[in-house]
């Protein structure tokens, strides 16, 4: 039997896994639905579109991001390399031209023998049919669409898992409600 992957999301995640995989001779099926569909904060049809900040933090060695970005460098991380070669002054900050970041990881995922690019919305009903008819399957399917996900794949997720809602947590910029501190051990400060 081939080994195959499919990879749900073509943003930073599911470029990274697509690579990862693929590099070591696994067949990937990489689902992207641009330029078929776009989400709100979508502006362009390249892979790994990034909507948020150009920047990918520090750099330094002395502390957790720049230390992370340097174990990606050892690990040939896509993106780090990508973000390398596109990246424009920001101080002691790894910060890209989005422009040619996505363009640059565009162009080696296209490149890449073992990945083929499906450019329409994965729906999710051949996910659930999956699921019910070969519960022991060796198909393995990653779901990297992250807050960017379309409102169709995330009805049949929540059908799949049987959630009513899914949640995307931001560990940059987390919002919590203030009823779930424990006040206990946290304080609050009033802003000045």
């Amino acid at each position: 039997m081939k080994q195959e992957v499919t990879i749900i999301g073509g943003g930073l995640a599911g470029c990274e896994a697509a690579y990862q995989i693929a590099k070591r001779g696994i067949r990937v099926k990489l689902y992207e639905m641009k330029p078929q569909k776009f989400s709100e904060a979508h502006t362009n049809e390249d892979l790994a579109e990034i909507v948020c900040s150009n920047s990918f933090k520090s750099n330094l060695h002395t502390n957790a991001c720049g230390l992370l970005k340097e174990e990606l460098r050892m690990l040939d991380s896509l993106l780090i390399k990508c973000a390398d070669k596109t990246s424009i002054p920001a101080g002691q900050a790894l910060a890209v031209d989005r422009e040619k970041f996505s363009k640059l990881v565009t162009k080696k995922i296209k490149e890449n023998k073992n990945i083929e690019i499906i450019n329409k919305e994965y729906i999710g009903q051949e996910l659930a049919l999956k699921n019910i008819e070969q519960q022991n399957t060796q198909n393995i399917i990653i779901i990297a669409t992250g807050p960017l996900t379309s409102k169709s794949f995330a009805e049949n997720i929540s059908k799949i898992t049987g959630e009513n809602r899914l949640y995307f947590y931001d560990a940059a910029a987390p919002i919590i409600k203030k009823d779930s501190i424990d006040m206990n051990i946290a304080f609050y400060r009033k802003s000045i």
